[in-house]
């Protein structure tokens, strides 16, 4: 178990080191396009997609799911922010991955067209959601020189 534990450790040390006014705008910046594309879909869920079997509960929990993780990105402590961007990345690809299936081939019955209400919108948030909490979960927030300064001067244990 101390091997994983290691192993992991020397993974998140070698993740880029970032100022952290870069990571709070990425935070900003990520935790708008997660609320975003949940307010679209709790959009297009009431207007008429409650109706569609299946479509309609996923949209419904796509909005639930965005909402919450842009307040956890928001709000995550430093050591959790990498899992929960991540998690919004992922929520981000799957659902742009899912609209992509809509479009081509259809999901569960239902099929997707470019003219579609907030087609276009929906993929521009979706991957620029993607990239942003991607980047911002590859990213290893740097303590502020107060904070640094902090642990210089408090006496040990």
């Amino acid at each position: 178990m101390t091997r994983f534990i290691d192993s992991m450790t020397r993974f998140a040390d070698r993740r880029p080191v970032v100022a952290p006014p870069v990571v709070l705008v990425l935070r900003i910046l990520g935790a708008a396009l997660l609320a975003t594309m949940g307010g679209i879909h709790l959009y297009l869920w009431s207007v008429g997609f409650e109706n569609i079997t299946v479509i309609g509960p996923a949209f419904m929990l796509n909005a639930i799911a965005g909402l919450v993780l842009a307040i956890g990105v928001l709000l995550a402590p430093r050591r959790l922010l990498g899992w929960v961007a991540a998690a919004g990345a992922l929520l981000q690809l799957g659902t742009f991955l899912a609209l992509m299936l809509a479009l081509t081939v259809g999901l569960f019955g239902y099929h997707e067209s470019t003219g579609a209400t907030l087609f276009w919108p929906t993929v521009i948030v979706e991957v620029l959601g993607t990239v942003v909490l991607a980047i911002l979960a590859g990213v290893q927030p740097r303590e502020s020189l107060v904070a640094r300064a902090r642990e210089f001067v408090r006496p040990p244990g």
